[in-house]
């Protein structure tokens, strides 16, 4: 099992912490209407107040595992990545971090 595999909440890894954050995220947002909107306002949410390094683990933990992770949080993440047309473009506009 890889390192990245190791991160995941079951194992209290270090991305544990920000599993249960965008889990808790999303889960705030349900009320918002369907899966997809909930998970473009977390997508939003992520993009703007998490730090590039956050966002970047929970992507790479997103994109190795994301067992963890609940559909509306996948949903999220996936959009978090497609919002601008490289990682690069959300890391140089992020308003945090």
């Amino acid at each position: 099992m890889s390192d990245s595999n190791m991160n995941d909440a079951s194992h209290g890894g270090p991305t544990a912490p920000l599993i249960k954050m965008v889990n808790q995220i999303s889960a705030n947002n349900l009320h918002h209407g369907d899966d997809t909107q909930a998970a473009e306002l977390v997508a939003t949410h992520l993009k703007k107040f998490w730090a590039r390094p956050m966002k970047r683990q929970i992507i790479d933990y997103a994109d190795t595992d994301g067992s963890e992770l609940s559909p509306v949080s996948r949903l999220a993440i996936a959009r978090l990545k497609t919002m601008s047309s490289t990682v690069k473009d959300w890391e140089e506009t992020s308003d945090a971090g």
